[in-house]
């Protein structure tokens, strides 16, 4: 800092200006007594000397003048002994300097006025009078150098000025002299005070935040000092250590530091690992930090996080260890938790996605490491969805919950099953040496995931479709070897599920033509590959055609004519289906509107249209843009659109029949809850499947029989029935005979495209004008 800085003239280049005038000035005070003393003495030896010569009424009103000035500055002075609490402001610096120059006054005028007066030596004297006090000024004021400015030149330039008047040169030089030599070493002092009041003040206000802290530290309930000595037992045990292990100080001085933290262990010797680190360190004398180590207490398990460092004496010798600890118990067990929860399914309680992989990575490398194999399984269970759509998420989650119960039962040591979501699981085989043990574990799985299940009085049955690889053969990574598991199961469950499929690399190219066709099928509305063929139903009785079946064919430019059972699963896998549907919607009832009025069109109709919101919208805008009357428009649906979600699907077909439209059951007979169906939506029309026409033409009695019923049931709900896939006349003579009312098959027509169709009808009806 600069001498003005110093001073107080101007403001400090870092740091506050009130700060530092209030450390110069907070022990101003103290010098008071000193000032007091020093101006007495030698206000009386200045009397003294002037006694003979001065008169005696100038020297009582000069002794009066210093004691003003002196009483006056005392007064100032005092005022700043509560200025740590306040600061100092600057009109009290100012007022402080000008109480210091009235105290120059008196002496200044002595210097100038009573020399004249006396004899040489007189002046001689009182110049060393002034200079004593200005020296003392000096060496007492450097808590305040202003006032060693202010007095000591003012003061030393009327010394100065005495000895040019009574022209001794040599001695005003010599005075000038020591004045600026004074001045200049109170000030050096003066700087050396402050700084040195600065430092004092730093580490004051670091041992202020380190109490501070210190404070803070051991109010916090979990964090606690601990010490030891060279036999690892407890010295001057601090409350909030104690507090952690349940006891009180007193109690805890002088007991093993180690056996302490044991706990019930310490008999048994069974100690956990980090027991053992932490006497290891303490042993080696090595510093540790953030050490997590298991606790015996009576209240239960705990975990600490201590830190320590080696304690030595000033002669370098070991006195034992310090250091601070905290309960990390609940953080301790809310990690876990959060691992727990990253790596295993919270509903099953099995590994999930992440450690199976995790788990299959493993056995690939033990595979590799000794030129064995693994394998790995991927399940899937058959019918869930539908139990889960229609008895509620609630009972899906406890039929998965028992599913994992039993796939955990076939598996052994050797194996790791686990839940990848949804209704999938997969297993891990580590060794897979026994070529046969895939198959077995899977027949198992299958087996064991196909018995009944009985869940609040519901008795359910699913089944399971396993999908295997084997590694490294079927892949050399993990991603590869779960992609083809997934291929194979795939295919078992193209081939109608619970079965087990081993994955082939043809998969590999089953799985290109789908996405190509899935490519294909997307374009296929633009490019006109799809028509519609149509089939005609006949009366039973009279064999007119009564109705005309739409069913959707595909020509595709890429792969040529392409099976409706083959495109139709995909469209409705990928949601294609819903405007795919919507074209044949619209299509047919275009065609339709160019036939007679009684004449209907049935258009088969995929449960992925019935949960759109807007399908009974489709169908009123369908039926007005080609103008066919509602009645004219069948719709005909599977019982597999109610396993979804049957309420929306029963909402759907209610608003169609509001609009005049017939609703068919197709397939009867091949579902699980038909008579629930019937109960609960009024159908026009049930369709007898083909597998049941076809064992009645072979005599086969339970087919005749569901027949019957099916055609008794129908008539007592005022329905009509149509048997499909008659192909000969003896077929529909049976038919006929047990009572249907409309039959379908190839006998009366083969699907046809619309030309032809409509070519049938106009035939019929010239040959119905000619009767």
């Amino acid at each position: 800092m600069s001498i003005l800085q110093v001073i107080g003239l101007r403001d400090p280049g870092e740091g506050d200006w009130t700060r530092l005038r209030t450390l110069q000035y907070s022990e101003l005070h103290k010098v008071c007594v000193i000032r007091i003393a020093a101006h007495g003495l030698a206000a009386m030896l200045a009397v003294a000397l002037y006694m003979d010569s001065v008169p005696h009424w100038v020297l009582a009103v000069w002794l009066l003048s210093i004691v003003a000035a002196v009483w006056n500055v005392a007064r100032i002075d005092h005022k700043f002994i509560d200025i740590e609490a306040r600061g100092v402001q600057w009109n009290e610096f100012t007022w402080q300097a000008l109480g210091v120059a009235l105290c120059t006054l008196p002496w200044v005028a002595a210097l100038m006025f009573f020399v004249p007066l006396g004899s040489t030596t007189d002046h001689y004297a009182l110049w060393a009078i002034a200079a004593m006090l200005i020296a003392g000024s000096a060496a007492a004021m450097a808590s305040a150098p202003v006032a060693i400015v202010v007095f000591d030149l003012v003061v030393g330039a009327a010394g100065v000025a005495s000895f040019i008047l009574t022209g001794d040169f040599l001695f005003a030089i010599a005075a000038a002299a020591y004045t600026f030599t004074i001045v200049a070493g109170g000030l050096r002092s003066a700087r050396t005070y402050l700084s040195a009041k600065i430092a004092e003040a730093g580490v004051a206000e670091k041992d202020e935040v380190v109490s501070l802290l210190l404070r803070e530290f051991e109010e916090k309930e979990s964090d606690w000092l601990w010490q030891v000595d060279t036999n690892r037992r407890i010295r001057s045990a601090s409350p909030r250590f104690a507090f952690a292990f349940g006891s009180a100080p007193d109690e805890l001085e002088g007991e093993s530091f180690i056996k302490l933290i044991a706990g019930s262990s310490w008999e048994s010797g069974d100690f956990p690992r980090s027991l053992h680190e932490l006497a290891e360190k303490l042993k080696r004398r090595e510093h540790f930090s953030n050490l997590l180590v298991q606790v015996y207490l009576e209240a239960g398990r705990r975990w600490w996080e201590l830190s320590g460092t080696p304690l030595y004496d000033d002669n370098g010798s070991y006195i034992g260890f310090r250091g601070v600890g905290s309960d990390v118990t609940e953080q301790r067990d809310r990690d876990e938790k959060i691992a727990y929860l990253a790596r295993y399914d919270t509903l099953t309680g099995l590994p999930n996605r992440l450690m199976l992989t995790e788990a299959l990575g493993e056995a690939m490398r033990y595979a590799d490491q000794w030129k064995t194999r693994c394998a790995f399984l991927m399940i899937d269970l058959d019918r869930f969805k539908a139990v889960n759509d229609s008895l509620g998420h609630q009972l899906g989650d406890r039929l998965l919950a028992d599913v994992s119960k039993r796939l955990a039962g076939v598996i052994t040591e050797n194996e790791q099953c686990g839940r990848l979501g949804g209704d999938e699981f997969a297993v891990v085989i580590r060794d897979a040496s026994d070529k046969g043990r895939v198959d077995r574990l899977a027949d198992a799985v299958i087996d064991a995931l196909s018995q009944p299940y009985v869940i609040d009085n519901h008795t359910l049955f699913i089944g399971a479709s396993v999908g295997s690889a084997m590694g490294p053969r079927d892949g050399s990574s993990v991603e590869t070897l779960m992609r083809n598991a997934d291929l194979a199961l795939y295919r078992a469950k193209d081939e109608g599920g619970n079965t087990h499929y081993r994955y082939l690399p043809s998969l590999h190219a089953d799985a290109e033509e789908r996405r190509k066709l899935e490519l294909s099928l997307r374009r296929a509305i633009g490019k006109d590959e799809l028509e519609l063929n149509f089939q005609p139903v006949v009366n039973a009785r009279t064999e007119n055609v009564v109705s005309f079946e739409a069913l959707l064919r595909w020509n595709s430019e890429e792969h040529g004519i392409v099976s409706p059972g083959k495109f139709i699963p995909l469209a409705e896998d990928t949601r294609l289906i819903v405007p795919i549907g919507e074209w044949v919607l619209y299509e047919a009832c275009r065609e339709a509107a160019r036939w007679p009025d009684d004449i209907k069109v049935a258009v088969n109709v995929s449960g992925e249209q019935l949960l759109e919101p807007n399908f009974a919208t489709t169908v009123v805008r369908a039926l007005a843009d080609t103008g066919l009357a509602a009645h004219r428009l069948e719709v005909e649906v599977t019982e597999s659109v109610f396993l979804r979600d049957g309420r929306i699907a029963r909402q759907a077909l209610e608003e169609i029949m509001a609009l005049g439209c017939s609703i068919a059951l197709d397939d009867f007979g091949t579902g699980y809850s038909s008579l629930g169906y019937l109960r609960t939506l009024r159908f026009s029309t049930i369709k007898v499947d083909r597998s049941f026409v076809q064992g009645a033409s072979h005599e086969s009695q339970e087919s005749l029989a569901i027949i019957r019923a099916v055609v008794a049931m129908a008539r007592s709900l005022d329905m009509t029935t149509t048997a499909e896939g008659v192909e000969d006349a003896e077929q529909a003579a049976l038919i006929r005979e047990l009572g249907c009312t409309k039959i379908q098959g190839y006998y009366f027509g083969r699907p046809m495209i619309a030309s032809e169709a409509r070519s049938i009808v106009n035939k019929g009806r010239d040959r119905i004008r000619a009767a």
